[in-house]
């Protein structure tokens, strides 16, 4: 999974970036893949849904065919609840 984020990809800040992989980030529920914007420095978690972060669905809507169908549904359905 995280192959797709070493291409550049349109963040939510609207510029094409290359994104930090951070291997191992801890929340309350648990560790995650996260990757980092280097322009307005969100993290987004990209292993499952987290309210610590920001949602991968965002990215998705401006990088077509990041994730694929299932792969989103795996991602919502793992995901953290507050």
């Amino acid at each position: 999974m995280v192959d797709k984020f070493k291409n550049k990809l349109q963040c939510t800040c609207n510029d094409v970036v290359a994104f930090e992989i951070i291997d191992d980030i801890e929340c309350d529920w648990g560790n995650h893949v996260v990757i980092q914007c280097p322009n307005c420095e969100e993290l987004f978690s990209i292993d499952n849904q987290c309210p610590a972060f920001q949602n991968i669905s965002k990215l998705v809507n401006s990088n077509t065919g990041l994730y694929s169908k299932d792969e989103i549904e795996n991602y919502v359905s793992n995901s953290h609840h507050n």
